[in-house]
């Protein structure tokens, strides 16, 4: 499982430096043309070897922004991740 930013980013620019493998791109280089920053799910690794917790989540200003992303989608997934399309960090 990888972590996604949903659209409700408001590129804040407060995930890209905390990402330990700098997996997560700004919206003028988003793939999908979105204009929200982008998680390279192949790229992604929960911040395991890295952080407790997804860093960018923890960084990130805006309370359900960057959730859980579909199980098999990342390179690493951590063992006691949430459920698909729920918060990473819930206030």
């Amino acid at each position: 499982m990888a972590v996604k930013i949903t659209d409700i980013c408001i590129s804040c620019d407060a995930c890209l430096d905390e990402c330990p493998v700098e997996a997560i791109v700004d919206n003028d280089e988003n793939p999908t043309g979105e204009d929200v920053y982008y998680v390279y799910a192949d790229k992604c690794v929960e911040c395991v070897g890295h952080n407790d917790a997804p860093a960018c989540a923890d960084a990130c200003p805006t309370e359900g922004c960057i959730q859980w992303d579909e199980v098999g989608s990342g390179s690493i997934e951590k063992e006691d991740r949430g459920e698909p399309n729920t918060p990473v960090v819930e206030d």
